[in-house]
């Protein structure tokens, strides 16, 4: 009895998140795309007052980066030294 209760709270759940699901997706992306451009800044020429604690970061970025700068209508890198295309 108590599967089938969870079940159906589970229903629910998928139910009345449905709608926003999307709109949830496009905001989390739109902060990641922040924060890769945070993170990138100092390399792009954009001064960055956290450079320091973000440059510890650049490392787990990289793997992201060529999606990201194709997203922001970038054909090719805009970094001499991080060429991903």
């Amino acid at each position: 009895m108590w599967d089938k209760l969870k079940a159906f709270g589970r229903g629910l759940n998928d139910y009345y998140q449905a709608p926003y699901r999307a709109s949830f997706a496009k905001a989390q992306q739109q902060e990641d795309d922040l924060f890769m451009l945070l993170v990138m800044s100092e390399a792009l020429g954009i001064p960055n007052p956290a450079s320091f604690y973000t440059l510890e970061l650049l490392p787990l970025i990289y793997e992201d980066f060529h999606a990201w700068h194709r997203r922001m209508g970038m054909e090719h890198s805009p970094l001499d030294n991080l060429s991903c295309c």
